[in-house]
C-alpha cells in the first residue's frame, strides 16, 4: 500500500507500538501520532512518534478528538490493552454510547465498535499488520530444535481444539502435553494460561497459539515477542506453535536467542 502521509497510532502496552512506528517510518510515513494510554503504553513511544496524547482507557470522545485535531485517516491498533483494564475503564460519555449498544462485551466486539466509530469521523483502521508484513511468521522452525515426533503429534493434537477456543471467542492460546489439554487461555490472557498449563505439565509442555477463524486482522491479531519466551521458558515449555501468515514475530532475533537458550523450539504452521 502507499504509505499515508499521517498516520495514527493506538498504542497498547509491549514493543509492537514501536517497532510499527520504526516500520512505518522506513515506508515512507511523514507524521506518526500516537494515542497513549496510562498504565498500559510504554513511556518510550514518545521517542518513536511525533506527537503522543496521553489518555485514559475508554475516552473514545478524547480518541477521536485528538485524530481529528491531528488529521488523521488512517489508523492501526497496536500492542494488547490489558483484558481486566477494559473492564475497569471509566468510559467517557462516547464509550458509554457505544458500550450501550453491544450485547457482548469482549475485547472483538469492543474494538470493532471502536473501529465502526472512526469510520464515521473518517478514519480508516487499517491491518494491524500494515508496514510489518516481514514480521509476520513463516511456515516451518523458526528457532530452537526440530520437535520430536510427541512433540509434533501434540501439535496435531492441539491445533483443531485451539482453533475452536478460537472460534467461540475464549481464547486463542491452549497447553498441551502427551495428548491432554493442561490450560485454556480465556480472560486471563496468554501468559497467565502458561503458567497455569506449565505448573501442571511440570516441565515439556506444548503451547499452541493460533488465529480466530475468521480473523479481523485489523485487531486482536496473535503476537509472539520477547516476554512470551520469557513467560514460556518460566513455565518449562518445550514448544510453542504459532500460525504461519497470521502471527506477528517482533524482535525476532532476540526471540530466537531467548528460545535456543531456554531450549524452547517456535514453530509456524
Amino acid at each position: 500500500m502507499q504509505a499515508p502521509d499521517t498516520l495514527g497510532i493506538i498504542a497498547g502496552s509491549g514493543v509492537y507500538p514501536q517497532e510499527l512506528a520504526t516500520a512505518a517510518r522506513k515506508a515512507g510515513v511523514r507524521k506518526i501520532v500516537a494515542a497513549a494510554f496510562t498504565n498500559e503504553t510504554d513511556s518510550v513511544i514518545d521517542k518513536h512518534v511525533d506527537v503522543v496524547e496521553w489518555l485514559r482507557v475508554g475516552q473514545l470522545g478524547g480518541l477521536l478528538k485528538f485524530f481529528r485535531e491531528q488529521k488523521v485517516r488512517q489508523a492501526i491498533m497496536a500492542g494488547q490493552i490489558a483484558p481486566k483494564n477494559l473492564f475497569a475503564l471509566r468510559p467517557d460519555v462516547k464509550a458509554l454510547v457505544v458500550l450501550a449498544k453491544l450485547k457482548q462485551r469482549n475485547a472483538e466486539s469492543i474494538f470493532t465498535a471502536i473501529a465502526d466509530e472512526l469510520k464515521k469521523k473518517n478514519v480508516d483502521l487499517l491491518p494491524a499488520t500494515t508496514f510489518l508484513e516481514d514480521y509476520l511468521a513463516a511456515k516451518g522452525l523458526i528457532g530452537g530444535t526440530k520437535l520430536s515426533r510427541a512433540e509434533e503429534e501434540d501439535v496435531d493434537f492441539g491445533w483443531n481444539i485451539a482453533k475452536e477456543i478460537a472460534r467461540l471467542d475464549i481464547g486463542q492460546t491452549i497447553i498441551v502435553k502427551n495428548g491432554t489439554v493442561l490450560a485454556v487461555e480465556a480472560f486471563e490472557g496468554t501468559n497467565d494460561a502458561m503458567k497455569r498449563g506449565g505448573a501442571l505439565a511440570r516441565e515439556g509442555a506444548v503451547m499452541i497459539k493460533v488465529a480466530k477463524p475468521n480473523q479481523d486482522m485489523r485487531f486482536d491479531v496473535p503476537v509472539i515477542g520477547v516476554e512470551t519466551i520469557k513467560a514460556a521458558a518460566a513455565a518449562k515449555l518445550r514448544v510453542i506453535a504459532v500460525e504461519s501468515g497470521k502471527t506477528l514475530v517482533l524482535e525476532r532475533d532476540k526471540v530466537i536467542d531467548l528460545a535456543q537458550r531456554g531450549k524452547i523450539s517456535l514453530v509456524a504452521r
